[in-house]
Formats: structure tokens, C-alpha cells, sequence
């Protein structure tokens, strides 16, 4: 079955359009848009001022998707994020108000800075996309995304997502400084105009449903299942990690192998997409083994998944 080439066009037409809101970040943009289309949920883990918040609105603006953004704080609580029952003076009846979550895209910004309680209230919104409130399970809009964001330098004021949070989540990315060209050009277009420009809707959410069919639609050979499977097993064997890679990370990284895929137009998965995609999908799933006292950071422990795909043979297709 051929990727529908109109399809692959409005995805290529919503990455250039956010480029012109985010700049110098090519493959952020294009591994967040595959995300989409493969119906998971992305980590943005970064410090503050490099964009994170930029992206995930322009993201929403190019896709015409309803969006809600979050400020977590430590006195957010769940039923701000799922919802509520309220008393109605007039009738005197308890009145259902949808929380944040009720949108297409949900911006969890600083998603850290909240207690576990209200963190632990997204659970079966992005796992289930639904939210169940005294007995009663409301679905969510489809589609349904949660861009999360974090800072992971410094503790005051944060709490840790636990293992189980994290695994909700198909990727996590980092965005880094700019180059130095890119970060000429941001303050170009920050000296000239009071904002970036801005971004405009070039996709619907019906569109981005299409695509999250057809990359679903992509052929996986049982070679390219089995890889993955090996790529697993790898990482659950390796003394430089004492957590490996879940079933459910497995899951992700076929997902996201089937997105890469089909953004390059093709309908049947290769080595390269699965090697692509492997470090983003699972550095956030395994925990790393001390180092004389000392847990490596994420850039060691994504070099250690990249050995680790270097390390187990590929299939030749």
C-alpha cells in the first residue's frame, strides 16, 4: 500500500511552517510531528529559554489544534487537570466543568514543578484517553496529545516523574542552544518585529487523524519486529544499565519507526528508521548504573543506547 503523497505534502507544509516560529531546529520539529502521527505523547526536557514553549504553540497553530496550556505549579491540583463537579445555585444541582484536559493538544508546561498527586491525574488521560471523575469516564477529543515540558537543572520547588509517568510518554527530546547563526537570526527577527512570525494553519485535526492511519497502515517485516526486540534485549542485558527497555518502550519504538517511515514516503520499515528514532524513544525508559557514585546524565545514557544499536546486528532487507 503507497503513502498517500498529499498526506505526506500537508506534513512537510506544517514542519516549514513552524520553522518559521522555531528556528535551527529541524529535527526536534520533524521527530515532534512524527509523534503525532504515531498517537503518542512527547517530553520536552530542556532549561528555560531555548523555545519549548514557542514549539508547542506553534505545533498547535499549524495543526489547528484546540490547545490548553498549563502552568504546573505546586498548587495545581488533579481536578484542575480532569475536571469537576460544581453546585449550581440556581437549579441546585451539582454541574459538570471539563478540566484542562479537554482539548486536542495539552500543554503541561514545567510539568516537574507540581506535586506527584497532580502529575499522577494525567496518567489515564494519556494512557486511556479518557478521564473518570466520581465513577464517571468521560473520552477525550481526538485526537489527543500531551507536549510536556521540564527543566532538569535544579530541585527546588520540583518533583521527579516517576518511572510509570515516564514511560507514558513515546519521546523525549532535548532542544539545546542555537547555533550561534540561528541565535543571530532570532534576535534579527526579535529587533525588527515584536514577535517571530506568525504561524499559520496548514493542516486540520482530521488531517492529522489521516496520518496517524496511514502510518499505523505501514509494513513492519517480522526481520525489522525482531531487531527491535534484540535492540531490548540489549539493553536489559548491559552492565551500564540497571533498568532496561520495557515492552511498552518496544511498542514505541515500532510506532515511531512506522512515522519515520512513512515521513520519508516510504510504506514498509527499514533499520535505519528503527536507529533513528531508538535513543529519543527509550533514554527516558531505563535507568543507568552508577558511575563511581555518580548517575550518568542523559547524553551518556543516549550514547549508550547509540552503542547499543551499533552493537546488534541490523537485518538486511
Amino acid at each position: 500500500m503507497e503513502i498517500d503523497k498529499k498526506l505526506i505534502s500537508l506534513l512537510k507544509n506544517a514542519a516549514d511552517e513552524i520553522r518559521r516560529s522555531v528556528i535551527g531546529k529541524d529535527q526536534i520539529i520533524i521527530k515532534i510531528l512524527m509523534t503525532a502521527c504515531a498517537g503518542g505523547h512527547i517530553l520536552l526536557e530542556d532549561i528555560p529559554g531555548v523555545g519549548k514553549t514557542t514549539m508547542a504553540v506553534a505545533f498547535s497553530k499549524a495543526l489547528s489544534l484546540k490547545y490548553n496550556r498549563m502552568q504546573f505549579t505546586s498548587d495545581v491540583m488533579p481536578a484542575d487537570v480532569t475536571g469537576f463537579y460544581m453546585p449550581n445555585r440556581s437549579t441546585g444541582e451539582f454541574e459538570w466543568r471539563p478540566g484542562a484536559v479537554f482539548c486536542n493538544l495539552f500543554l503541561a508546561d514545567e510539568i516537574n514543578r507540581t506535586s506527584s498527586k497532580t502529575q499522577s491525574a494525567l496518567l489515564e488521560a494519556m494512557e486511556e484517553r479518557s478521564v473518570t471523575v466520581d465513577s464517571v469516564t468521560r473520552s477525550l477529543p481526538d485526537p489527543f496529545i500531551v507536549l510536556a515540558t521540564q527543566n532538569p537543572c535544579g530541585s527546588a520547588g520540583t518533583q521527579m516523574l516517576p518511572e510509570s509517568q515516564l514511560d507514558r510518554f513515546m519521546i523525549r527530546l532535548t532542544m539545546g542552544y542555537p547555533e550561534e547563526a540561528d541565535e543571530a537570526a532570532i534576535l534579527k527577527a526579535k529587533s525588527q518585529k515584536s514577535s517571530l512570525p506568525e504561524v499559520n494553519a496548514v493542516m486540520t485535526a482530521d488531517d492529522l487523524i489521516k496520518l496517524r492511519n496511514a502510518a499505523d497502515s505501514v509494513f513492519v517485516s517480522d526481520e525489522i519486529f525482531d531487531y527491535i526486540a534484540r535492540l531490548s534485549a540489549a539493553t536489559r542485558k548491559d552492565s551500564r544499565l540497571e533498568l532496561g527497555v520495557s515492552p511498552r518502550g518496544s511498542l514505541a519504538a515500532a510506532a515511531m519507526a512506522k512515522s519515520a517511515a512513512m515521513f520519508s514516503g516510504r510504506s514498509y520499515v527499514i533499520p535505519s528508521d528503527v536507529t533513528y528514532v531508538y535513543a529519543d524513544v527509550c533514554a527516558h525508559r531505563v535507568i543507568p548504573a552508577r558511575v563511581k557514585g555518580r548517575l550518568p546524565g542523559d547524553g551518556e545514557v543516549r550514547q549508550i543506547l547509540e552503542s547499543i544499536c551499533g552493537g546488534v546486528p541490523a537485518p538486511k532487507l
